[in-house]
């Protein structure tokens, strides 16, 4: 089967455009982990949005609010972050503001992979995006963040159902 055939089968109504479009999305996050999993060394996609995310914070994160950040738990958090520190791209120290909670800060070598060795991975990301016009990425970013609001909401549901279930 080629992809044009699964697009063409799933185009005919919104039912089925819905549930390939939640395929899509799986199917794309598969492939873009694999390519740059094989392409780039010395970090995962996992661990490369890890050191984005902490990059870019203005203050410590807790491996919790990472997680809530990154949409995995807390224990894949640290289990990245602690690959991350035998790498020396992060160090792992208290929090601030919750002496319970454990914060990933960013080391001079983070800083240097972003601004030397990630430069040139940067300039191939252009070419996933190559195929928009300037409208369409615009277009393309306001949906997306759309679905964020519509994983908000699934989220809210799955929690009050737990909920509703333990109610006497």
């Amino acid at each position: 089967m080629r992809l044009e055939d699964l697009i063409t089968r799933f185009s005919d109504t919104t039912e089925n455009q819905r549930k390939a479009i939640f395929s899509t999305l799986f199917i794309a996050g598969n492939k873009l982990q694999t390519l740059f999993d094989n392409h780039i060394p010395k970090i995962s996609l996992k661990q490369f949005m890890l050191l984005s995310v902490v990059r870019q914070s203005k203050e410590p994160l807790t491996f919790t609010q990472l997680g809530n950040l990154l949409g995995c738990s807390r224990q894949n958090i640290k289990k990245l972050a602690e690959a991350l520190r035998k790498k020396d791209f992060i160090t792992i120290q208290q929090s601030p503001c919750d002496t319970r909670a454990m914060c990933i800060c960013p080391t001079e070598k983070t800083n240097n992979y972003f601004q030397n060795e990630f430069l040139q991975y940067q300039e191939e990301l252009k070419y996933l995006f190559e195929v928009y016009t300037d409208e369409e990425i615009k277009t393309l970013f306001t949906l997306l963040s759309k679905l964020y609001a519509g994983i908000e909401n699934l989220e809210k549901k799955t929690v009050n159902e737990k909920t509703d279930g333990y109610r006497i």
